[in-house]
């Protein structure tokens, strides 16, 4: 991962930290021995690959002739097909890449299904704006969509408190979204549109239940602005006709952690208790934090509606199996710190905001300067431009949202009886 193109390093700085900070730890005397395990994940196969990706794309990106035929003619016209250029150039050890991060992924979402763990992480995912057949903004290979396939016949966690057997039915899996940018990949691939004229119906009964929900929810809070990508008209707002299970959250520049504690106490913890999720897709991208070089948003890592507080209340109020995801983050001293805070969040030993990055043991500790510690905090001097009156209007959209989905949800839960 750390040979992405544009995030080159990346990786390697990431769990470089998380090591150092120790909290990888497996001798006897560390307190994360009997909560931590690192997975060996195989390389996704094609096949695995194929279970969202078009056959074709799969069988251009894994071959490794690619770099070194890039200027072909016949191969040029293949590469613009596939959206293999400008900010998605083909590289050495694609094919590699490709196959580990989406196999880490899948290995993360496999050790959830089988009861392994409550909590799996992989920071190397998060690949969100990848599309079926074609590669976007960074991303080759969409492994929060092979992710969220792979549990949609993962079985239904049974509640601590069950006394008895519930009625069968699929397991609900959430996927939401905290990166900057919108989740288009992921959204496009669950949405289902809006018939713009209903069929006509022979004589439909008053009293007809809703249609059940489906198996998945998506829900992306990003910066959405005439320009700023990725355009798509499942970036804005929900209507009172849209999908209400492909949800977006459209925030204003400045996005303070004030602002981040409203929409998540509001409406992200609504959508979470309506819908009812046995599953958690958690992407964690880190360019929201403020000093990210898309300065678009105000994000903080700590305090009331920072990064840290938000996965802390879903790992800890909403009960769910969850994977966390990266995603986003291009100050990478700053990605490493926000998923090193996160690790040991997913620990339920949080560290200090103010823990030092060890300087001996992490070779690229000068890169952490000036301040030398963990924390990410927001700009006292970035204005907010979500006004009150702007997150009024979201909460009463999201209000209608909300009976929408708590409606077809019932309807689900009578169908499974």
């Amino acid at each position: 991962s750390s040979l992405l193109p544009s995030n080159p390093n990346r990786s390697l700085l990431v769990h470089s930290l998380v090591a150092s900070l120790g909290l990888l730890r497996t001798t006897p005397d560390s307190s994360a021995d009997a909560n931590i395990r690192v997975l060996r994940p195989p390389p996704a196969t094609p096949k695995e690959l194929a279970a969202y990706h078009d056959k074709d794309y799969i069988s251009f990106l894994l071959d490794p002739a690619l770099p070194s035929s890039a200027f072909d003619p016949q191969t040029q016209s293949k590469l613009a097909d596939f959206g293999l250029e400008d900010d998605c150039p083909p590289f050495r050890g694609l094919p590699e890449y490709v196959q580990s991060v989406a196999g880490a992924s899948l290995a993360a979402a496999r050790a959830l299904a089988q009861d392994s763990c409550d909590v799996s992480i992989c920071w190397d995912g998060g690949r969100h704006h990848a599309h079926k057949a074609r590669a976007s903004g960074f991303c080759y290979v969409n492994d929060c969509v092979l992710a969220l396939l792979s549990l949609k016949r993962a079985p239904v966690p049974s509640p601590p408190s069950a006394a008895a057997a519930a009625p069968p039915r699929k397991p609900r899996i959430m996927y939401l979204d905290l990166d900057l940018h919108f989740s288009d990949g992921v959204s496009s691939a669950f949405h289902t549109p809006t018939p713009t004229s209903p069929s006509p119906s022979p004589s439909p009964s008053p009293a007809s239940a809703p249609t059940p929900a489906p198996q998945f929810l998506t829900l992306s809070l990003h910066h959405a602005a005439p320009g700023f990508f990725p355009p798509s008209p499942l970036s804005a707002l929900p209507t009172s006709t849209s999908d209400p299970f492909t949800l977006s959250l459209p925030l204003r520049p400045g996005a303070s952690p004030a602002t981040l504690r409203r929409v998540w106490l509001g409406p992200v913890e609504r959508v979470a208790s309506a819908f009812k999720p046995d599953y958690l897709v958690l992407q964690c991208g880190a360019d929201a934090l403020a000093g990210d070089p898309c300065a678009v948003a105000n994000g903080a890592l700590g305090g009331p509606g920072g990064l840290g507080w938000c996965v802390h209340r879903a790992l800890r109020q909403w009960h769910v199996k969850t994977l966390l995801l990266g995603g986003g983050g291009y100050d990478s001293p700053n990605a490493a710190r926000a998923w090193a805070y996160l690790t040991s969040i997913a620990l339920d030993a949080p560290l200090p905001l103010d823990t030092p990055i060890p300087d001996r043991a992490h070779a690229a500790f000068p890169l952490y300067a000036p301040a030398f510690t963990l924390d990410v905090p927001a700009s006292a001097h970035r204005p907010d431009e979500n006004t009150s009156a702007y997150l009024d209007h979201v909460e009463r959209v999201f209000d209608a949202v909300v009976q929408r989905i708590e409606a077809r949800v019932a309807g689900a839960g009578a169908s499974a009886r």
